[in-house]
């Protein structure tokens, strides 16, 4: 008889079985015991009789702790009583590894949680979290393949900034100054698009913000997208098409686990069967000026509490266009109708979850980007293979990056960024 997994076994619902895994939750008394075992899969009650399994087997079972691995063999059958729906009667079992005094218990702080992460991620919830994290990476390999896209990589190491140089992590490069940890992979990806066309990345990104906020990560996961001959329209509707392919595929696979995570599926569906509202800078200024008397100077980037307001609006994602370009990089292509303003736009998630994608078209002048390379201090010899791009058969072209932890957050109503992911890296945290 092969080994189940528990979803297996009670979809077998009656009958001889064999399972394995770890020890949920125990207890008993000198002539029962009563163990939830889980697995990747879900968890399950078993229950050892003194009577049926004999005294010395019995004993052995009555030392089993929280987190001990198990063999089990036994018969299943339905009872509604039972954490799952379902009970197993042993008739033997095998200790695979011990466990003493598993350190996690009911109540812990969340410094704690944090300080024994590695533990932490047997949780239901961190299970949770990451077969949804699982699935949605997943979404976007399949969607990006599905509309002709290539992946590509660009190096982790680089040399020329691009979302700021307050928020870069410098390297010891062989004693070498000037060299980085990769913010995006922009700068690099822009080449491959006169070799490829369409191209896609799925890879860790680093950003040196000293912030202690509950939506910041040093290090943090990336889909990534350039496409030549792209509108702008077009960079948003890939923005949209791949939110709403991630949205249909955890919604599809992980009912079970949204609810583990108490997350109210009906706050996620209007994302796939509504539009994106889409707004300008100028729009979204008069809306907050309207609804909530917040007057923002023209010009200044839209902040947290802002964006929050503006979210609370709508039970969608919502994508603010034309903001001015002094806030915004000096890639971005100026509006043609106005050169105050840029093509860049802000996909902003529901419920207060900020910016989950940040995307534009992309600046095809020479001229433009070398004078805003000046602008912001850089030394433009330091671009110049970005620079021969716009010298040999410049294309319209643009791209959007998207926060996948952010989206995680979002999807899962967690309350920090942190269990997004598995091992999470901060200001104030690198270890475990």
């Amino acid at each position: 008889m092969k080994y189940l997994s528990i979803k297996q076994a009670m979809k077998q619902e009656q009958g001889e079985i064999k399972i394995r895994g770890w020890i949920h939750r125990e207890r008993g008394s000198n002539k029962l015991k009563f163990l939830v075992l889980r697995d990747s899969t879900d968890i399950i009650q078993c229950v050892i009789e003194k009577e049926s399994i004999g005294e010395q087997k019995f004993e052995e079972a009555k030392k089993l702790q929280v987190e001990a691995s198990m063999q089990i063999t036994g018969t299943i059958k339905k009872d509604e009583r039972a954490p799952t729906g379902y009970e197993i009667s042993v008739s033997d079992f095998e200790v695979v590894g011990t466990s003493d005094m598993f350190p996690i218990t009911k109540d812990q702080s969340k410094e704690f949680l944090a300080d024994n992460r590695h533990l932490w991620l047997r949780s239901r919830k961190m299970t949770a979290i990451l077969k949804i994290r699982s699935t949605i990476f997943g979404a976007i390999h399949e969607y990006f393949r599905e509309q002709s896209f290539y992946e590509y990589q660009s190096p982790t190491f680089q040399s020329v900034q691009c979302e700021g140089g307050s928020s870069l992590f410098h390297v010891d490069y062989f004693g070498k100054k000037g060299v980085f940890l990769a913010q995006t992979w922009q700068l690099y990806a822009e080449p491959a698009i006169f070799s490829l066309e369409k191209i896609y990345t799925l890879a860790p990104s680093f950003r040196a913000e000293n912030s202690k906020t509950s939506r910041h990560l040093t290090e943090y996961w990336h889909a990534e997208m350039e496409m030549a001959w792209a509108s702008f329209k077009d960079i948003q509707d890939h923005g949209e098409g791949l939110i709403k392919k991630v949205m249909t595929r955890v919604l599809e696979k992980h009912e079970e686990e949204l609810k583990i995570l108490g997350r109210d599926i009906k706050k996620l569906e209007p994302t796939i069967k509504k539009e994106f509202p889409r707004m300008t800078y100028d729009e979204a200024l008069k809306i907050l000026r309207e609804k909530f008397d917040m007057k923002i100077e023209w010009g200044k980037d839209l902040r947290t509490i802002e964006e929050d307001k503006l979210s609370s609006l709508y039970d969608t994602p919502i994508l603010v266009t034309h903001y001015p370009k002094k806030v915004k990089a000096f890639y971005m292509k100026e509006a043609p109708e106005n050169p105050d303003v840029v093509h860049g736009v802000d996909f902003i998630g529901p419920e207060g979850y900020g910016e989950l994608i940040g995307g534009s078209e992309r600046e095809s002048s020479l001229e433009q980007i070398e004078q805003r390379l000046k602008e912001e201090g850089e030394d433009i010899s330091q671009y110049t293979f970005y620079l021969d791009t716009r010298k040999y058969g410049s294309v319209p072209h643009g791209g959007f990056g998207l926060g996948v932890e952010r989206l995680i957050s979002w999807i899962c109503g967690l309350d920090t960024i942190k269990d997004a992911i598995p091992f999470p890296r901060t200001a104030l945290r690198w270890t475990p």
